[in-house]
């Protein structure tokens, strides 16, 4: 080994001789060139120092910038380019120091510093310092440029004992860490190989010289190790690998074995797998996320560490400030790698990239205590915490209690007094200070409103100091700050004191629940009755019955004041609403008479026929008209037509009876068709689908076809021919309407379709659709003051922990617009009520909800064949419509007397009048209905 390294560094020092004669050369040519020009540059001079003031200026405002806030990044950037410019070295070397310490640097500031200090440090002394840094800038981000630049700077310095030993070790660190990079792995392998050709050249003797023993051991071991290196590059999926392979068979002198090309297919079949997402990360935009989580996902199937680990570091390098991926990153490493070096490394990075992110120091101090770190450490990284600048103030309390579980952990209980215990008591001292100060101070509120802190040390001291006094005193703190109206914190130093205190204390905690718990006092009152069954005396009991009694007819009385008050403003609210209509109502009447005043004048004009022109048209009536006193809808319509002293538009023909005949015909052939294809049982009714839905028919199939066969869809149109947002949908069996009842509020373009069953509402009045119910139910609860954007696994999640969930709904308008309330069911009443303690009053996403038992209001009843609203008026009835149609004053004009049935006579059997066949009965003529009308 000793002859093989003084073999290469004797040919590596002859190698850098020549170049170092070469570069002289080329500098002496320089400098003689720079002596031949002869320029006045004395303008350029005085451009040139006006500058230089602008920018030392401008330098100087900079660094004034960054002692006032130092976490300026974009500042620290423009000072760098700005120095660089400049020329200072010195001090563009402290700002880039300054820099590294607070943030990461990005590649190109790192390859820019790099550059400048090799340049600067080109003795070999100074070559440790460059070394150095390399190591600093490897650790901010997976960079390949980095890496080959280290490797390619060591080559340098090989020349010195152990020199190649030590670029061997970069090289073989480059292609642990970069090696597996598809589209950038490549380059370091080749230069790797490159190094070692070097090497090769070194060690091979002369042509036509025989080596000795030695030369040719150490020449097969340097072949065996490139040959080494050609076998593992073409075991792994790289772009270009193909040319790889190209160039070891032309390299190598041997045949390639069957061990060696079964790695090389296995990793083009893998290389396949992955082209798929290396192409759409290369015409995806900037930052790439979801290319890379896509990536992520497969790489987290497919299970293999290290392409997992780089698959992260490569979504990092463009998604620096994302926490949710450095959360994913460090989860990863914490609960699979698990390897101290690399997961204490990459939490320090990700609290450097997103310092704001509360989660990922509270990981870091984790970890850090996992993974054996020292008080020392812990307590540093928790005070760096602190100044990290979190954006709200729940999360310094959260930080605060994960330093605090770390600090009891180390506490030794057994011993009465100790340096730990007493450090733990002091730190708890200075976070309710630290909340009460720097906290409320910065956000206007203590982040801990249920002084969940105080709670923890309560139990600590009464379970293992066995110091019930000192939790006593904290309680009393506790309720003090605006919790004691809460029923569910008198519970909890109720179990406080009868777990770890006594009864008299318990006692005296419940009788202070029932005075001052608001929210709850039934359930506080039944947990007094309860204890005084257990462990009281009669006078115990009365005494607590009398209590109980008394405060809830107080709660009552307090109620019922509320709801009063709630009515009269729901009927002031009301009136309003009325009011606000009936205005409307006035304006959109008066709108309609300005419009008919042309019609009205129009109208009198006509009125001017005599009587006898009046009955000469109204000769012709009879011809339309029965014998037995009854009218047709279509027939009615075009009697009413002269009465009203309009006369027939020109060149309109009435229908004759055959035509009429003809179309009720059509009409009731098609009435009777669409029977025969309609079945109630097996269709379902759809409804609140947009009106302005594309291709309906085809999305409810595409919707229900999983439910089983499709007869047909029914679409409800207007009869201009649009959508009307509702239809039916047949199937073949009716066995297929309770799957597809299933689907209700399932979405369609962004609205909840409503399914409910196919009912004649005409036989079946009664039926409704409404499934929910609207009585107490005791075992679900009713939330309100949901943020909108709370989604229903959101809610689950946080209802979960207080029970067993069986249905969580939120509601939502017809639109699908969440209304902010939910409904959340869970398996007994227990849970339900343990629930409402817990949950009432917490604060999703910066809302306060409430929480109360489901009891929805009784909806009103209407009378049956009455009005639903008890100041609802009856319509009027209406005999007939006009010429066109129903009119809009629903008043019949014909004359009362053409309404007016017939004595005894006109009585009818099976249509036809009394004592005359059909075919005998005579119409009546014009002068008939003349002196029907004259004799009133």
């Amino acid at each position: 080994m000793a002859a093989e390294s003084d073999a290469e560094s004797t040919h590596l020092q002859a190698m850098e001789e020549d170049d170092a004669a070469m570069d002289e050369r080329e500098m002496d040519s320089e400098s003689d060139g720079d002596q031949g020009m002869g320029v006045d540059d004395s303008d350029d001079d005085d451009e040139t120092s006006e500058d230089e003031k602008e920018n030392e200026a401008e330098i100087q405002r900079l660094e004034e910038q960054l002692s006032i806030n130092a976490f300026d990044y974009n500042c620290h950037v423009d000072l760098i380019k700005l120095l660089k410019h400049e020329g200072e070295l010195p001090r563009l070397r402290k700002a880039r120091q300054k820099m590294s310490e607070l943030f990461p640097l990005t590649e190109e500031i790192w390859l820019d510093w790099l550059k400048d200090e090799i340049r600067i440090t080109e003795e070999e002394p100074n070559r440790e310092k460059v070394n150095e840094l390399f190591e600093r800038a490897i650790k901010d981000y997976l960079c390949p440029d980095i890496w080959l630049e280290y490797a390619q700077y060591s080559i340098g310095g090989m020349g010195s004992a152990g020199g190649i030993e030590r670029v061997r070790s970069i090289f073989e660190r480059a292609i642990t860490a970069v090696g597996l990079h598809m589209t950038k792995g490549q380059t370091v392998w080749e230069a790797y190989r490159e190094f070692e050709n070097v090497i090769l050249a070194t060690v091979q003797p002369p042509p036509g010289k025989i080596p000795s023993h030695e030369e040719q051991e150490l020449l097969n071991k340097q072949l065996q190790r490139i040959h080494t290196l050609f076998r593992r590059q073409l075991g792994l999926p790289l772009m270009d690998m193909e040319a790889t392979y190209a160039e070891y068979e032309e390299w190598s002198d041997q045949e390639t074995t069957e061990k060696v090309l079964h790695q090389y297919k296995s990793a083009l079949q893998q290389k396949e797998k992955y082209k798929p997402f290396e192409e759409s990360l290369l015409v995806a935009e900037t930052p790439k996320l979801a290319e890379y989580q896509a990536y992520i996902d497969f790489e987290m199937k497919e299970g293999d560490p290290a392409r997992i680990q780089m698959a992260f570091e490569r979504t990092l390098v463009e998604n620096c400030l994302v926490p949710d991926m450095w959360a994913k990153y460090t989860t990863y490493l914490d609960r699979q790698l698990k390897i101290k070096d690399l997961v204490l490394s990459t939490h320090d990075r990700a609290v450097r990239n997103c310092p704001w992110t509360m989660g990922l120091w509270k990981c870091y101090l984790q970890a850090v205590e996992r993974h054996g770190g020292s008080h020392q450490t812990v307590s540093d990284l928790f005070e760096k915490a602190l100044n990290a600048g979190f954006i709200q103030a729940t999360d310094y309390v959260e930080i605060w209690q994960v330093y605090l579980d770390y600090l009891r952990r180390r506490v030794d209980f057994s011993q009465e007094s100790s340096k730990e215990l007493e450090e733990l008591r002091g730190s708890f001292t200075r976070c309710l200070d630290y909340i009460k100060q720097d906290v409320e101070e910065r956000f206007g509120e203590s982040g801990d409103p249920s002084c969940n802190i105080m709670q923890i040390w309560a139990r600590i001291e009464a379970l293992h100091c066995k110091n019930i006094q000192k939790a006593r005193e904290l309680w009393d703190s506790i309720m003090t700050k605006g919790n004691a109206r809460y029923a569910n914190m008198w519970l909890e130093y109720y179990n406080l004191e009868k777990a770890y205190g006594d009864s008299v204390h318990c006692r005296k905690a419940l009788h202070r629940a029932v005075q001052c718990t608001s929210d709850y006092p039934e359930h506080v009152c039944e947990v007094l009755l309860t204890f005084e069954r257990v462990e009281g005396s009669l006078e115990d009991w009365d005494l607590a019955v009398l209590k109980t009694e008394t405060r809830l007819n107080r709660v009552k009385e307090q109620r019922a004041k509320v709801v009063e008050k709630e009515a009269i403003q729901a009927q002031q609210e009301e009136e309003q609403v009325e009011q606000r209509r009936k205005s409307r109502a006035e304006k959109k009447t008066q709108k309609k008479f300005q419009k008919r005043a042309p019609f009205a004048e129009k109208r009198k004009a006509q009125h001017g026929l005599d009587q006898d022109e009046w009955i000469a048209d109204a000769e012709q009536a009879p011809k339309r008209h029965k014998g037995n006193g009854e009218q047709s809808k279509d027939e009615h319509m075009e009697t009413e037509m002269p009465l009203i002293g309009n006369k027939a538009p020109p060149g309109y023909k009435g229908s004759t009876p055959s035509m009429r005949k003809a179309q009720q015909a059509n009409d009731q052939k098609q009435s009777d068709d669409k029977s025969e294809l309609r079945n109630d049982d097996s269709s379902v009714f759809v409804s609140n689908l947009s009106y302005t839905l594309q291709e309906p028919e085809a999305k409810l199939r595409t919707l229900f076809e999983t439910c089983g066969p499709i007869k047909q869809i029914r679409l409800i149109s207007s009869n201009k021919g649009t959508f009307k947002g509702y239809g039916y949908v047949q199937f073949e069996t009716s066995e297929s309407v309770t799957e597809a009842l299933k689907l209700d509020r399932q979405q369609v373009d962004g609205r909840p379709v409503f399914v409910s069953p196919c009912v004649d509402k005409s036989r079946n009045p009664d039926f409704k659709v409404f499934k929910y119910n609207t009585t107490m139910e005791k075992h679900k609860v009713f939330i309100q003051g949901l943020p909108f954007s709370c989604t229903k696994e959101q809610l689950e999640e946080i209802s979960m922990k207080h029970g067993t969930i069986k249905e969580v709904r939120l509601v939502t308008f017809r639109s699908g617009k969440p209304k902010g309330l939910a409904y959340v069911e869970f398996a007994n009443e227990a849970q339900a009520s343990q629930a409402i303690l817990k949950m009432d009053g917490i604060e999703i996403e910066g809302k306060k909800i409430s929480v109360a038992i489901s009891n929805p209001p009784r909806r009103q009843q209407s009378k049956a064949g009455g009005p639903s609203r008890p100041d609802a008026v009856e319509p009027l009835p209406f005999s007939g419509h006009g010429a066109r149609g129903r009119g809009r004053t629903q008043l019949s004009l014909l004359p009362r007397s053409l309404n007016r049935q017939s004595g005894p006579a006109s009585k009818v059997e099976n249509g036809t009048a009394c004592g005359e066949s059909h075919e005998s009965a005579k119409p009546l003529s014009n002068a008939d209905f003349a002196k029907m009308l004259l004799k009133k």
